[in-house]
């Protein structure tokens, strides 16, 4: 399902080459304070993304719309949030909008949503991989993609149903991501998968 979004006050996010881990470190600490942006890290590439008031919303429903579905089918789930994912040794390090274990805990979650409302920036899926994030879902432009690790976990590749959970119909999920109301929209997905 497609929507067009209307924001004019989005900020592209800044992307800075050449920056060593530790000085990474630093600018997080500099950052932690301050409220809406996200840093991403990805060898020696620091991507700092202001976030939107249409960003928080999408991330919002997404996650109420995903939650919603694993209590109705009573599949048992960890919700991680954002916290920062990875480490130095990896090379990379993101900050998820959301992101969950399915069945138990991990290190790594099993599924991360992001939204993406500008383009651009470090190789999202490439940090992911590397943490072995076995799908990635994306939210841009009103439409959903999904990308599964393959089972060599050598790359992504993009999916037309979700392989953690194949029963869920995406055509139905998207519908309500664009929803007039975000309470009506999970009462009315959860009336629509029955």
């Amino acid at each position: 399902m497609t929507a067009q979004v209307v924001s004019p006050s989005i900020r592209a996010a800044q992307v800075f080459p050449n920056i060593s881990w530790q000085q990474f470190e630093g600018i997080d600490r500099a950052f932690d304070s301050i409220p809406g942006v996200k840093l991403r890290y990805l060898d020696h590439a620091l991507e700092i993304m202001p976030i939107s008031a249409d960003h928080e919303d999408f991330k919002t429903i997404l996650r109420m719309l995903l939650e919603a579905y694993l209590r109705a089918k009573q599949i048992r789930f960890y919700g991680r949030g954002g916290p920062s994912l990875g480490d130095e040794s990896l090379g990379a390090r993101s900050e998820p909008d959301e992101s969950y274990n399915l069945g138990t805990r991990k290190p790594y979650p099993d599924l991360v949503l992001e939204v993406v409302i500008t383009s651009g920036g470090v190789d999202k899926l490439e940090g992911y991989r590397r943490m072995g994030v076995a799908e990635v879902w994306f939210w841009q432009d009103g439409v959903l993609n999904l990308y599964g690790l393959t089972p060599d976990g050598s790359q992504y590749q993009l999916l037309t149903n979700s392989q953690l959970l194949p029963q869920l119909p995406l055509d139905v999920f998207c519908r309500y991501v664009t929803y007039h109301d975000q309470f009506d929209a999970v009462e009315d997905f959860l009336r629509a998968i029955g």
